[in-house]
């Protein structure tokens, strides 16, 4: 996981990274949502929200970066989306990675 690229999707108004809150007793944290590829990113947003998909853009980040990321912007952890279609989100807590 360290040496590979992830892709997250940012909003071109605000600058703001889509995030996801998973249901139950952890609803109150904040996980930055994470994709393996370009393609599943814009393909998420296609299918869970086509009315904003111009709103975003893609941005590339390389592993060894995201753990400050969340630290710097005060998300718990990341989201790891493996099916867009779903969605299928893994969560990990910011302490569990790397």
């Amino acid at each position: 996981m360290y040496s590979s690229v992830y892709y997250l999707l940012r909003s071109k108004q605000d600058g703001r990274h889509l995030a996801a809150r998973p249901e139950g007793p952890e609803s109150d944290r904040t996980y930055l949502l994470i994709f393996s590829a370009d393609h599943e990113a814009l393909s998420y947003l296609s299918a869970h929200a086509p009315e904003v998909r111009d709103r975003f853009a893609v941005e590339s980040v390389p592993a060894y970066q995201l753990k400050g990321m969340l630290s710097r912007w005060g998300f718990a952890g990341i989201g790891l989306v493996s099916d867009p279609s779903g969605p299928k989100v893994e969560f990990m807590q910011r302490d569990r990675l790397f």
